[in-house]
């Protein structure tokens, strides 16, 4: 078949078909599954068509824009470069968000952010979720979803990409085992940006620690006259807190906003002790003690109803003043299985995985370590797959975005990866960054003889945590049988 080179020669060669394949495939979404829940998941509902939009203002004559609302009330956004090169890269963003229902600036947001894909000649498609909060599958479903409306509203492309960063990372990785694994499967290969890899029952245990090494310190989060909760929690269900509230609570216990020569003695104490506990970034301090708040409660208690899905026994925290007194008093607890069971299910990597994956991260990412990069990579180990697998390092401290040099450069190379089948080295992508840089001026940063070491090596391991991958193959099988296991869309 042949394949469209500008958008419009795509319109006109769909328009005497839409109509019969739209029917169709709104069918095929509305009953698209999300594992043991997927019968939570479908609203009868058909999709409704996609409408022109203005692009963001860095794609100005550049791109046709639409926008839309999927069956399950996703928002959406998609691109399509005047000349394109027909191929098609689904964009997982990062978050979660923790709105109540899909955000419709969410995906035009994105595409902004993005558009060096479309600039590079692919059409771009992004979804908003159909719900904020946690909810990998589920955020991995919307995507598989918006692929297949772009296909009926502007034909096959000649090959699919999915992209992900951050926790879209882990959306992305999931939707290569879940709907890229197959023979000539719907997606041809993956970029993954700065991503959680370690997935959801070990990628938080840092931010676990975090959580009971600063009430340890600074007795406020809660403070003693207000209601008590379990840490594991992150917040009580019923908490009126606000992001300003939580900020203005770390500072008055470690003057963390302020200069040094401003801080207390005490504030400078408990700032050490923590920082030098966790390994936590001073920078990034509030941002993980965020998630460990609003991000965990969600977790607990809007996807897990109240079951505890973290554990610190086994852990003995260092790096203090005073070790001992640390680990004598920081509040410990295990974790309900069924809680493990579910988080794992919906987030964990298995490593199945049977398309080509590039991988980008920053060395010095001070949100997702570059070390969840060794989760994945032992995660693929650990299921034989590790052929499919190229990752690469780069110079940067940053999480949110990296060189547009670089992300041009890595699309290229995962296309070229695919097409030819010669799999590329760290070393030759890196090489190739030049050529991009002279397009976009971002630099090109790479370390091509970096490797990271373990994940353990920068996160206290849990009991059983040092063999990957943390879900098998197996087990997800074995799961998938009983209804309810995971979490609900």
């Amino acid at each position: 078949m042949s394949r469209p080179t500008s958008i419009a020669s795509g319109i006109r060669r769909l328009s005497g078909t839409r109509r019969r394949r739209r029917a169709v495939v709104a069918a095929c979404i509305a009953g698209l599954g999300l594992g043991s829940l997927a019968g939570q998941a479908s609203p009868s509902a058909a999709a409704s068509e996609s409408i022109s939009a203005v692009c963001p203002a860095s794609m100005t004559g550049k791109a046709t824009c639409s926008t839309g609302q999927d069956a399950h009330g996703a928002y959406y956004a998609i691109a399509i470069p005047k000349e394109w090169n027909g191929s098609l890269v689904m964009h997982a963003h990062g978050g979660p968000d923790l709105g109540e229902g899909s955000d419709p600036d969410r995906s035009i947001g994105d595409l902004d952010r993005w558009s060096v894909m479309v600039d590079e000649g692919y059409a771009w498609a992004g979804s908003s979720y159909r719900r904020g909060g946690y909810g990998t599958r589920m955020a991995a479903a919307d995507t598989e979803n918006l692929r297949r409306l772009f296909v009926e509203e502007f034909g096959e492309p000649r090959r699919t990409y999915v992209h992900g960063q951050s926790w879209g990372g882990d959306v992305a990785a999931k939707v290569v085992e879940v709907y890229g694994a197959a023979k000539h499967g719907r997606y041809d290969g993956a970029l993954l940006t700065n991503g959680v890899l370690g997935g959801g029952s070990r990628g938080y245990d840092y931010r676990l620690d975090l959580r009971v090494v600063y009430q340890y310190y600074c007795r406020n989060h809660p403070r003693p006259t207000e209601p008590q909760y379990p840490l594991w929690e992150g917040l009580r269900a019923t908490s009126t807190m606000t992001t300003a509230g939580l900020r203005a609570r770390l500072q008055e216990c470690t003057g963390f906003a302020s200069a040094p020569h401003e801080r207390t003695a005490p504030q400078q104490h408990n700032l050490d002790d923590i920082l030098g506990v966790t390994g936590i970034p001073e920078r990034a301090l509030e941002s993980h003690l965020r998630f460990a708040t609003f991000t965990f409660r969600d977790i607990v208690h809007n996807r897990l109803g109240g079951r505890n899905p973290f554990s610190n026994q086994g852990v003995r925290y260092s790096g203090s003043h005073d070790d001992e007194a640390l680990n004598a008093g920081v509040e410990g607890f295990s974790a309900d299985t069924t809680a493990v069971r579910d988080l794992s299910y919906d987030s964990d990597i298995t490593g199945k995985v049977s398309i080509p994956v590039l991988t980008l991260h920053a060395i010095d990412d001070p949100t997702a370590f570059v070390e969840h990069e060794a989760a994945y990579r032992d995660s693929l180990q650990g299921a034989h797959r590790e052929r499919n697998l190229v990752q690469t390092f780069t110079r940067e401290s940053e999480h949110s975005a990296l060189s547009n040099s670089e992300y041009a450069n890595s699309i290229s190379a995962l296309d070229a990866w695919v097409r030819t089948g010669k799999k590329p080295t760290p070393k030759s992508i890196a090489a190739s960054c030049t050529g991009f840089d002279g397009t976009y001026g971002t630099g090109c940063f790479y370390e091509p003889g970096f490797f990271p070491d373990s994940y353990a090596s920068r996160v206290n391991p849990r009991p059983g945590g040092l063999r990957w991958p943390a879900m098998t193959a197996a087990q997800e099988k074995s799961w998938s049988r009983y209804d309810g296991v995971g979490i609900a869309p």
